[in-house]
């Protein structure tokens, strides 16, 4: 089935305005990303305005119409361009501008001379520059870089600039050696591709605004909140996966339990014990050493999984954290309550996490009963005994 270019242009207006469309509806589904969806659906209006400039240029000069249509259609190339950077808080505004100038004069210098070749080659340079900045920004995005739709919205950008580049260098070829017919064709092939593009692209944005909003809710359920640190749930998933991949590396497990916490809160109120529990996270963090998970178990317990650390290395940052935290607390502004932390380090022979955490909580009631704010190390073998009862499951605090 043969369809006209007329109709190819009709074609592309109408899924540019229904893709800008579905842009600025999702704007209200995606408060922390609509700008960046106004910015591309900025540029989709600045696609359809040149597309209807370009249907009608017949009612202007050749060269005004020509330029009118490659910096409208530039303006949109380069908005995207902002909309890809804005992902990561960025912007162009202002070297976007300056292209656009440098084209305007362009046109005006050269474009008057030679129109024809401006039109059909030269103009697709600067577009192929831009798609391929565009391409190249969302590969080495921040934001992009874990999702699944990466390497289709790279992909996309990508073949929209190398077909421009090959109109810009090999076109003049084909047409040298096949004639003046090559430029309908290579006209007609323009169409179809800008209709793919003018779907797929808006598309694959859509795909990254919503998988990164995803991964920020899965973010969510996995993080505690107040202090940063991963939650129970997200810990045992975690710590499971850390075990299994590093069989044979030393792992080690500290427990921590905040010392006389009720009390802080009894005395000094919920705001005061909750700044010490933000204290003892940010403290715990810089001290843990690189590649620690550290998690609030609940309350005020606490627990910091430690990759490839023998047992002498984190008996040395178990005390470390104690120290430092004890510290941080007695110059804190604002903080009118000492505060320390008792820990618990899980004996040499455990392996797994249900019996690191066994043991390491056996190891923390015995730095409790000794008088806190210090860090004692399970024997082999121990269990976790409550001082006046069987252990139950939750004196364990197994998985």
């Amino acid at each position: 089935m043969q369809i006209d270019l007329q109709t190819l242009w009709y074609l592309t207006v109408g899924t540019l305005l229904v893709s800008a469309s579905l842009l600025l509806w999702e704007r209200q589904a995606h408060p922390g990303r609509a700008r960046v969806l106004g910015v591309l659906a900025a540029a989709l209006f600045a696609f359809v305005l040149g597309c209807v400039l370009a249907m009608n240029r017949s009612h202007f000069p050749v060269v005004l119409g020509m330029a009118a249509i490659n910096i409208l259609m530039m303006s949109g190339y380069l908005l995207v361009l902002n909309a890809v950077a804005g992902l990561d808080g960025q912007r162009h505004f202002c070297s976007s501008v300056a292209a656009l100038s440098f084209l305007a004069i362009a046109w005006a210098i050269a474009g008057t001379h030679f129109p024809a070749a401006f039109w059909n080659h030269v103009s697709s340079i600067p577009i192929a520059l831009t798609c391929g900045l565009t391409a190249w920004m969302l590969l080495r995005s921040r934001t992009v870089q874990r999702l699944p739709s990466r390497p289709v919205a790279v992909t996309i950008s990508a073949f929209h600039a190398l077909f421009y580049f090959a109109r810009a260098f090999i076109a003049p070829v084909l047409i040298e050696r096949y004639g003046q017919d090559m430029i309908s064709i290579i006209g007609k092939a323009t169409m179809y591709e800008a209709v793919l593009y003018s779907v797929a692209m808006p598309m694959s944005f859509l795909m990254i605004i919503r998988e990164e909003e995803k991964l920020n809710l899965l973010r969510m359920s996995q993080t505690d909140q107040l202090t940063g640190l991963a939650n129970r749930h997200a810990f045992f998933e975690q710590a499971s996966r850390m075990l299994r991949e590093r069989q044979g590396d030393p792992v080690s497990l500290l427990a921590f339990d905040l010392d006389h916490f009720k009390a802080i809160n009894d005395r000094h109120g919920h705001p005061t014990g909750d700044k010490v529990l933000q204290l003892f996270a940010d403290t715990a963090s810089k001290e843990a050493g690189p590649g620690a998970l550290l998690v609030r178990l609940g309350g005020e317990e606490f627990a910091a999984l430690l990759p490839l650390c023998d047992h002498s290395q984190a008996l040395s940052r178990g005390q470390a954290i104690a120290s430092r935290f004890a510290e941080e607390a007695a110059r804190a502004e604002g903080l009118k309550t000492r505060a320390t932390v008792s820990i618990g380090l899980a004996a040499p022979d455990c392996n797994d996490l249900s019996g690191m955490l066994a043991s390491a909580d056996s190891a923390l009631y015995r730095a409790k009963a000794l008088g806190r704010n210090r860090v004692e190390t399970a024997k082999p073998n121990e269990l976790l005994l409550h001082p006046s009862a069987d252990p139950s499951p939750h004196q364990l605090r197994a998985v």
